[in-house]
């Protein structure tokens, strides 16, 4: 077995050894949003916090998806039309250019509205349990059809978006090529998921688990180490890092007074889903592939920098103040996370200013 898997698998048996002390009312460790502890109370089903056995980390896997949806998926995703007044398309909240994700503590909708809450990557999303922070969708196409139809985010009608692109003779035709009933709602939201389940982006650190042993620099190997031993994998883990479980925001300290800011509505979580009391503040582990382009960073997207966010963590969910080397090993780390976009990914040179145009590849 060579180092790096011996590391992957040592992973393994630190996230079950969190997952028992948490089981065990002892806490638990995480990364960038905390584990659990309460007190007095019966911890909450398993199936509901985590959606599977503790899994080591791994290499991605190679997306199982059908181009042809894959393509028309991508020119919808960038199509601007699927708004109210033509002004936002998905991409301008989840831009490729900056990790699928975008450089703003909130999003800005139709109309220039302010969202509650950061925007999540759309990179490597088809290997999260669920989708968004709270965790309201449990698959990309419900995730996808959501924002169209929000008054704050796309704020189109549905009837009216499918009557769009039902008149544009390219989108028609290549509907019609793919679907037997052509365009639809669930066929927009369709083609749309599939292009995001095809958004998964290996990095070096793949190449690093998959046996090359000089795929990272010292300072990642040590900043990997420390990630296992002061206890990020209990939570991030899988091939992912993260996107697997609900965990507490602020499981030592309480992350809000920490901030110093009044709660907000987004604040609560898990809870404004469920309506459980024992899941305000819980929100879906985030995945830390490409963490490096993501900033701002947690649900507020309240820090700018990646070594804040560490060592914030570090205090809310492992009680401990990380040494200012453990952090910078960490970051090290966490900058091998960064992986490369699929070739199909950006529109063809030109096609941002009519998507509709870029449509009908079939491979």
């Amino acid at each position: 077995m060579t180092s790096a898997r011996r590391l992957a698998v040592s992973g393994v048996f630190l996230g079950l050894a969190g997952s028992a002390a948490l089981l065990l009312g002892e806490g638990c460790t995480g990364m960038f949003a905390g584990c659990e502890e309460k007190k007095g109370e019966a911890p909450p089903p398993v199936a509901e916090k985590i959606s599977a056995p503790s899994a080591p980390v791994e290499p991605l896997p190679t997306p199982q998806v059908d181009m042809r949806k894959v393509l028309l998926g991508r020119a919808l995703f960038h199509d601007k039309r699927l708004s109210g007044d033509g002004t936002i398309s998905c991409a301008s909240c989840h831009s490729l250019d900056t990790g699928g994700a975008e450089h703003r503590k909130t999003s800005i909708g139709i109309q220039g509205q302010v969202g509650p809450i950061n925007a999540p990557t759309v990179l490597n999303s088809g290997l999260n349990f669920k989708q968004f922070w709270d965790g309201r969708a449990d698959s990309l196409e419900e995730q996808a059809l959501g924002p169209v139809a929000n008054p704050i985010e796309m704020g189109a009608s549905w009837d009216k978006v499918v009557e769009t692109i039902r008149g544009i003779e390219n989108y028609r035709k290549q509907f019609e090529a793919i679907y037997p009933d052509g365009v639809t709602q669930a066929n927009i939201v369709n083609a749309i998921a599939e292009y995001e389940r095809s958004l998964v982006t290996p990095s070096r650190f793949d190449e690093y688990l998959s046996g090359n042993q000089h795929a990272l620099s010292e300072e990642e190997q040590k900043g990997w180490e420390i990630f296992q031993k002061v206890g990020c994998i209990s939570c991030h883990r899988g091939p992912n890092i993260g996107g697997g479980m609900f965990q507490k925001m602020g499981l030592v300290r309480n992350y809000f007074e920490m901030r110093g800011t009044p709660l907000t509505e987004a604040d609560n979580g898990r809870y404004n889903v469920t309506k459980n009391e024992n899941d305000r503040h819980f929100f879906k582990v985030p995945s830390l592939r490409n963490v490096e382009l993501t900033a701002p960073y947690f649900h507020d997207g309240s820090q700018e920098k990646l070594e804040d966010a560490v060592r914030i963590m570090g205090l809310v969910q492992l009680g401990k103040e990380l040494k200012e080397e453990e952090i910078k090993a960490i970051v090290a780390f966490l900058k091998s996370l960064t992986g490369k976009l699929p070739p199909h990914a950006r529109l063809p040179e030109g096609g941002e200013n009519d998507p509709s145009q870029t449509v009908g590849g079939t491979s």
